[in-house]
Protein backbone atom coordinates (compact mmCIF):
# COMPACT_ATOMS: atom_id res chain seq x y z
CA UNK A 1 0.00 0.00 0.00
CA UNK A 2 1.29 3.22 -0.84
CA UNK A 3 2.17 5.93 1.68
CA UNK A 4 -1.09 7.31 3.34
CA UNK A 5 -1.65 11.32 2.97
CA UNK A 6 -1.84 13.76 6.25
CA UNK A 7 -4.81 15.09 6.53
CA UNK A 8 -4.89 17.80 9.58
CA UNK A 9 -8.50 17.86 10.98
CA UNK A 10 -9.51 20.93 12.89
CA UNK A 11 -11.45 19.31 16.46
CA UNK A 12 -15.09 19.32 17.21
CA UNK A 13 -17.69 19.99 14.73
CA UNK A 14 -15.38 19.76 11.89
CA UNK A 15 -14.50 16.61 12.59
CA UNK A 16 -17.44 15.16 12.97
CA UNK A 17 -18.76 17.14 9.74
CA UNK A 18 -16.02 15.51 7.85
CA UNK A 19 -16.09 11.74 9.36
CA UNK A 20 -19.74 12.10 7.78
CA UNK A 21 -18.77 13.33 4.24
CA UNK A 22 -16.10 10.56 4.41
CA UNK A 23 -18.45 7.95 5.59
CA UNK A 24 -21.13 9.53 2.74
CA UNK A 25 -18.56 8.38 0.35
CA UNK A 26 -18.04 4.65 1.65
CA UNK A 27 -15.05 5.28 3.84
CA UNK A 28 -14.83 2.86 6.86
CA UNK A 29 -14.12 5.87 9.53
CA UNK A 30 -14.64 3.78 12.44
CA UNK A 31 -11.08 4.76 13.52
CA UNK A 32 -12.80 8.35 14.03
CA UNK A 33 -15.31 7.26 16.30
CA UNK A 34 -13.34 6.66 19.78
CA UNK A 35 -10.40 8.76 19.55
CA UNK A 36 -9.58 8.87 23.18
CA UNK A 37 -6.24 10.62 24.02
CA UNK A 38 -5.02 9.70 20.44
CA UNK A 39 -4.50 12.77 17.57
CA UNK A 40 -3.80 10.14 14.37
CA UNK A 41 -5.93 8.26 13.27
CA UNK A 42 -5.63 6.23 10.09
CA UNK A 43 -8.02 5.88 7.26
CA UNK A 44 -6.91 3.18 4.26
CA UNK A 45 -9.83 3.18 2.44
CA UNK A 46 -9.34 7.30 2.09
CA UNK A 47 -5.68 7.23 1.63
CA UNK A 48 -5.46 9.42 4.38
CA UNK A 49 -4.25 9.26 7.84
CA UNK A 50 -5.89 11.99 10.13
CA UNK A 51 -4.42 14.95 12.90
CA UNK A 52 -6.55 15.91 14.80
CA UNK A 53 -5.39 19.85 15.77
CA UNK A 54 -6.41 23.20 16.45
CA UNK A 55 -7.40 25.04 13.00
CA UNK A 56 -5.17 27.40 13.38
CA UNK A 57 -2.33 24.62 13.04
CA UNK A 58 -4.44 22.80 10.64
CA UNK A 59 -2.81 25.68 8.51
CA UNK A 60 0.18 25.63 9.79
CA UNK A 61 0.43 22.25 9.36
CA UNK A 62 -0.99 22.07 5.60
CA UNK A 63 1.46 24.93 4.78
CA UNK A 64 4.69 24.01 5.92
CA UNK A 65 3.84 20.46 4.87
CA UNK A 66 4.23 18.37 7.58
CA UNK A 67 0.71 17.39 6.43
CA UNK A 68 -0.51 17.42 2.74
CA UNK A 69 -4.47 18.16 3.16
CA UNK A 70 -6.16 20.19 5.95
CA UNK A 71 -9.84 21.11 6.82
CA UNK A 72 -10.58 24.16 8.28
CA UNK A 73 -13.29 27.18 7.99
CA UNK A 74 -13.13 29.65 5.96
CA UNK A 75 -12.53 31.98 9.05
CA UNK A 76 -9.51 30.53 10.17
CA UNK A 77 -8.60 30.60 6.00
CA UNK A 78 -9.57 34.84 5.71
CA UNK A 79 -7.50 35.44 9.19
CA UNK A 80 -4.45 33.52 8.93
CA UNK A 81 -4.33 32.13 5.38
CA UNK A 82 -0.98 32.53 3.77
CA UNK A 83 0.35 30.03 1.67
CA UNK A 84 -1.78 26.85 -0.09
CA UNK A 85 -4.07 26.04 -2.50
CA UNK A 86 -7.80 26.01 -1.43
CA UNK A 87 -9.56 23.42 -3.66
CA UNK A 88 -13.10 22.76 -2.90
CA UNK A 89 -15.87 24.54 -0.60
CA UNK A 90 -17.18 21.56 2.09
CA UNK A 91 -20.28 23.69 2.48
CA UNK A 92 -20.97 22.63 6.32
CA UNK A 93 -20.34 24.82 8.94
CA UNK A 94 -21.86 27.34 7.29
CA UNK A 95 -22.23 30.88 9.03
CA UNK A 96 -21.11 34.48 8.09
CA UNK A 97 -18.78 37.40 9.90
CA UNK A 98 -21.17 40.32 10.56
CA UNK A 99 -20.64 43.52 11.85
CA UNK A 100 -22.77 44.18 15.39
CA UNK A 101 -23.25 47.18 17.51
CA UNK A 102 -25.91 47.16 20.38
CA UNK A 103 -29.12 47.45 19.48
CA UNK A 104 -30.46 50.85 18.42
CA UNK A 105 -26.61 52.31 17.85
CA UNK A 106 -25.52 54.10 14.72
CA UNK A 107 -22.10 52.89 14.16
CA UNK A 108 -22.10 54.74 10.31
CA UNK A 109 -23.94 58.17 11.51
CA UNK A 110 -21.04 59.41 13.54
CA UNK A 111 -17.61 60.73 12.74
CA UNK A 112 -16.11 60.06 16.39
CA UNK A 113 -13.37 58.09 16.67
CA UNK A 114 -14.95 54.60 16.97
CA UNK A 115 -13.42 51.42 18.16
CA UNK A 116 -14.26 47.98 16.75
CA UNK A 117 -13.61 44.59 18.85
CA UNK A 118 -13.03 40.82 17.36
CA UNK A 119 -11.21 38.13 17.41
CA UNK A 120 -10.59 38.62 13.83
CA UNK A 121 -8.25 41.58 13.56
CA UNK A 122 -7.62 41.18 10.14
CA UNK A 123 -10.40 40.50 8.93
CA UNK A 124 -11.94 43.36 10.44
CA UNK A 125 -9.03 46.26 9.45
CA UNK A 126 -9.32 44.77 6.01
CA UNK A 127 -13.37 44.83 6.03
CA UNK A 128 -13.57 48.27 7.78
CA UNK A 129 -10.73 49.77 5.16
CA UNK A 130 -12.80 48.49 1.92
CA UNK A 131 -15.87 50.71 3.87
CA UNK A 132 -13.39 53.46 4.11
CA UNK A 133 -13.45 53.61 8.20
CA UNK A 134 -10.82 54.58 9.99
CA UNK A 135 -11.11 52.92 13.60
CA UNK A 136 -8.96 51.66 16.17
CA UNK A 137 -9.25 47.54 16.42
CA UNK A 138 -9.31 45.74 19.71
CA UNK A 139 -7.88 42.35 19.84
CA UNK A 140 -10.10 40.04 21.95
CA UNK A 141 -9.80 36.07 22.65
CA UNK A 142 -12.66 35.54 25.01
CA UNK A 143 -16.56 36.44 24.21
CA UNK A 144 -16.05 39.46 22.07
CA UNK A 145 -19.95 40.50 22.94
CA UNK A 146 -18.61 41.92 26.62
CA UNK A 147 -16.88 44.57 24.92
CA UNK A 148 -19.79 46.63 23.70
CA UNK A 149 -21.30 46.36 26.97
CA UNK A 150 -18.43 47.20 28.69
CA UNK A 151 -18.23 50.01 27.22
CA UNK A 152 -14.87 48.97 25.68
CA UNK A 153 -16.11 49.08 21.58
CA UNK A 154 -18.51 50.89 19.56
CA UNK A 155 -19.01 47.67 17.49
CA UNK A 156 -18.04 43.99 17.22
CA UNK A 157 -17.50 42.04 14.15
CA UNK A 158 -17.66 38.11 14.91
CA UNK A 159 -18.75 35.07 13.60
CA UNK A 160 -22.80 34.89 13.59
CA UNK A 161 -24.72 31.36 12.82
CA UNK A 162 -28.09 32.18 14.46
CA UNK A 163 -27.90 35.50 15.73
CA UNK A 164 -29.41 33.72 19.27
CA UNK A 165 -26.10 34.89 21.19
CA UNK A 166 -25.90 38.43 19.76
CA UNK A 167 -29.80 39.04 21.06
CA UNK A 168 -29.29 37.34 23.76
CA UNK A 169 -26.75 40.07 25.25
CA UNK A 170 -28.56 43.28 23.03
CA UNK A 171 -26.44 43.32 20.19
CA UNK A 172 -27.59 42.96 15.99
CA UNK A 173 -25.69 42.81 13.29
CA UNK A 174 -26.11 45.60 10.87
CA UNK A 175 -23.77 44.46 7.68
CA UNK A 176 -22.93 40.93 7.02
CA UNK A 177 -18.79 41.01 5.84
CA UNK A 178 -19.01 37.42 4.33
CA UNK A 179 -20.30 33.81 4.23
CA UNK A 180 -18.07 31.12 5.77
CA UNK A 181 -17.81 27.27 5.58
CA UNK A 182 -15.19 24.68 5.95
CA UNK A 183 -12.76 24.31 3.16
CA UNK A 184 -10.59 21.92 1.75
CA UNK A 185 -6.88 23.28 1.51
CA UNK A 186 -3.86 21.66 0.24
CA UNK A 187 -0.14 22.11 0.61
CA UNK A 188 1.48 23.33 -2.70
CA UNK A 189 4.17 20.93 -3.29
CA UNK A 190 1.64 18.12 -2.48
CA UNK A 191 0.01 19.07 -5.01
CA UNK A 192 2.72 19.11 -7.86
CA UNK A 193 4.69 15.59 -6.01
CA UNK A 194 1.27 14.28 -5.28
CA UNK A 195 -1.02 14.90 -7.54
CA UNK A 196 -2.61 11.70 -7.86
CA UNK A 197 -3.16 10.82 -4.32
CA UNK A 198 -4.51 14.80 -3.81
CA UNK A 199 -6.69 14.54 -6.64
CA UNK A 200 -8.46 11.24 -5.39
CA UNK A 201 -8.87 12.31 -2.28
CA UNK A 202 -10.74 15.67 -3.67
CA UNK A 203 -12.86 13.04 -5.94
CA UNK A 204 -13.40 11.19 -2.51
CA UNK A 205 -14.71 14.25 -1.08
CA UNK A 206 -16.87 15.69 -3.87
CA UNK A 207 -18.51 11.73 -3.72
CA UNK A 208 -19.31 12.33 0.08
CA UNK A 209 -21.14 15.75 -1.10
CA UNK A 210 -23.14 14.46 -3.85
CA UNK A 211 -24.15 11.37 -1.25
CA UNK A 212 -25.12 13.98 1.30
CA UNK A 213 -27.12 16.13 -1.22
Amino acid sequence: MSALLRLALTKGRLEAKTRALLQAAGTDVSPLLDTGRRLTHQLPDAGVEVVLAKAPDVITYVENGACELGVVGKDTILEQGRSFYEVLDLGFGACRFALAVREGDDFFGTFRHRRVATKYPRVAAEYLAGRGLDVEIIKIEGSVELAPILGLSDAIVDIVETGDTLRANGLVAIEDICPISARLIVNVAAMKMKKSAVQGFIELCRRGLEGQA
